[in-house]
């Protein structure tokens, strides 16, 4: 007997399940958006959750390769699957512009995780960030739609390293006790850091020198939010206000944590509920400013922020 596929209606609902149940950052700014963006993006963010979830998940690294891999082969004909998150991408694949390629990028990125690769230098761990991340960037841009500036997708693939950086320095702790160091070597070493938790389980920093590491690499990870953040004036209203609050929300932990590195030592930092609503609902009343002429104004006078 053959299978009913689910609707189309079904299956962008599927998503926005997946996606306001899994990204407790991302539907703070994907929410922001009218119903057709909000539904697309929904769906791409469903099936970067399910690479990302293969990955973290408790399958041995040889049945991860194996999923990721069958996973790669169904993106070579989503519309042809009875998966609902793959119906939903390849809906809106036919309605906008998205990369399927880029779903690639982050499945090599994951693959990266479970081959246990280690990063000699930054160099490197761009070039990770860029899959796991600048690819995801990039499958937002193709919804969001842009202005006329070329360089609009190299801005949301420098958005999307900023993000992951701000995420590496959160997960240190978590991700050490997983057997993952995405800290570079190089930096380790400079510092003259070995990373070990002490006996309460937290990371140890007797002389204070993975403290100043984190420093640095969160002033690091700012300088790229400056690079990506030039994206905002290329996008509508409610798509840069939808950019601005997922990308307010990693920025402000960012922040936190060049403030106090101390503070990823013993947890795993986040803001609150509260907090987030206050970054989403800025990012829509800055957007909103913008396209008045007092905005406008506004914005030039103060100068770039």
């Amino acid at each position: 007997m053959t299978a009913t596929l689910p609707t189309r209606t079904e299956a962008y609902a599927e998503c926005e399940r997946i996606t306001r149940t899994e990204a407790k950052n991302f539907y703070y700014g994907i929410r922001l958006l009218p119903p057709d963006k909000r539904s697309a993006l929904c769906a791409l963010y469903a099936l970067a959750r399910r690479i990302d979830d293969i990955g973290d998940g408790d399958l041995a690294p040889a049945a991860k390769t194996e999923a990721l891999a069958g996973l790669r082969k169904q993106l070579d004909d989503p519309a042809g699957q009875d998966d609902p998150v793959l119906l939903a991408v390849a809906d809106t694949a036919r309605r906008y512009p998205v990369p399927l390629s880029a779903f690639g990028e982050l499945i090599d990125g994951v693959q990266m995780d479970v081959d246990g690769v280690g990063y000699a230098d930054f160099a490197e761990l761009t070039t990770y960030c860029r899959c796991v991340a600048g690819a995801v960037g990039r499958l937002c841009l193709s919804v969001f739609g842009t202005g006329a500036d070329p360089r609009a997708p190299l801005f949301a693939d420098q958005l999307g390293i900023a993000l992951q950086q701000t995420n590496i320095l959160r997960d240190i702790r978590e991700d050490l006790g997983n057997g993952r160091v995405y800290l570079p070597a190089d930096e380790l070493d400079r510092y003259g850091v070995r990373l070990e938790l002490d006996a309460t389980g937290a990371l140890d920093d007797p002389d204070g020198r993975l403290a100043a590491l984190i420093r640095d690499a969160a002033e690091r990870a700012e300088n790229w939010y400056c690079l990506g953040l030039r994206l905002l004036p290329e996008l509508d209203g409610r798509s840069a206000a939808c950019c601005a609050a997922m990308a307010g929300i990693y920025r402000q932990l960012n922040a936190r944590i060049r403030a106090n590195p101390a503070a990823v030592y013993d947890r795993r930092l986040s803001l609150s509920a509260w907090e987030k609503a206050r970054v989403a609902s800025g990012a829509l009343l800055r957007s909103s400013a913008a396209l008045t002429g007092d905005g406008e104004r506004s914005r030039t006078a103060r100068g770039p922020r």
